[in-house]
């Protein structure tokens, strides 16, 4: 079993619909029929959602998803309209949201990987492949691949795996002409980030994009979040050493407390996880808020809504 350890009710506010509670974020339909994205301050590991926000979470995932957004213009448009906030929102709404077109979405995880680590580690260490893609012998966790490779996923419910799939079955199921365009676009934004995360200092392994047309015109156009420590493998370069588990800034804090005997608690068992611990929590607020720093440039206490308070969405 797994899902939410307490889902949270939907806020209601004037002239919005609420149509769906995800892991970390909140969906809502505009009276101009856009899609109102706010980005909670939820955590989720080993497909809990758990008792837990990581403050300003939400914010990071939003401002840096908005300055990758501005880095990538010319590679794809992406589905932001307007930043504003809508009339009638809580002030902590201030920063963490994003009014959107709608897209006819792609049910599609466009992962891009250059870096042998994870799930695709684990299929490679059995068959020397991952999603179905031949890899040399010899590489290990860490490793550096030859050429950066496009693997895409299913996307999940709440409280499940994304599960890899091959690329003829993107192709079979979405069209051979549509993961051409997926594929050419993912690798294309992947490797404009990875460079642009290389002189900051930062190894960008993999990450995953999702896609979806714009109905007016079809154009191919990049949606939810981008290259956030949420969606993306973030490690310092400078400590980068093949062969074993790497630093990196995302919830790593929060999974190795979450796997250790300190949490009481099985991540293969029945039973949904425990409360975070204060040191956790604030551990993991840090490495968000530098990933974002580092990315950036800019300093976090200037971003929109970072004095706002610290609860969730």
């Amino acid at each position: 079993m797994s899902g939410f350890v307490e889902k949270p009710e939907p806020i209601q506010v004037p002239g919005l619909v609420h149509l769906h509670t995800g892991k970390v974020r909140d969906l809502y339909r505009d009276q101009d029929d856009r899609l109102v994205m706010v980005a909670s301050d939820r955590m989720s590991a080993f497909d809990w959602v758990l008792p837990t926000d990581i403050p300003d979470k939400g914010r990071v995932l939003t401002q840096l998803s908005l300055w990758w957004f501005d880095q990538l213009a010319d590679l794809v448009p992406n589905h932001v309209v307007s930043t504003d906030l809508p009339a009638g929102a809580p002030a902590d709404w201030e920063g963490r949201t994003l009014i959107c077109r709608n897209l006819d979405m792609v049910p599609v995880e466009c992962v891009a990987r250059g870096y042998l680590t994870g799930s695709g580690l684990v299929e490679y260490e059995k068959t020397r492949t991952v999603c179905g893609l031949a890899l040399p012998e010899g590489l290990v966790n860490g490793s550096e691949l030859p050429a950066p490779i496009f693997t895409p996923a299913a996307k999940a419910a709440v409280g499940e795996h994304d599960e890899n799939v091959s690329y003829e079955e993107v192709a079979r199921t979405a069209g051979a002409e549509t993961a051409a365009l997926l594929r050419q676009s993912t690798l294309a934004v992947y490797g404009r980030a990875r460079d642009i995360a290389l002189e900051r200092g930062i190894i960008l392994a993999d990450t995953k994009f999702e896609f979806g047309f714009d109905p007016q015109d079809g154009t191919l156009v990049a949606a939810d979040e981008v290259l956030t420590p949420d969606s993306s493998r973030f490690w310092p370069a400078e400590e980068w050493e093949p062969g074993r588990s790497q630093p990196s800034f995302d919830k790593q804090f929060v999974r190795d407390w979450l796997s250790s005997p300190a949490s009481g608690w099985d991540p293969k068992g029945e039973l949904p996880p425990p409360a975070l611990p204060q040191e956790v929590v604030e551990q993991t607020r840090a490495k968000y808020i530098e990933a974002y720093e580092r990315l950036t440039g800019l300093s976090w206490t200037a971003t929109p809504g970072s004095g706002t308070g610290t609860g969730s969405a």
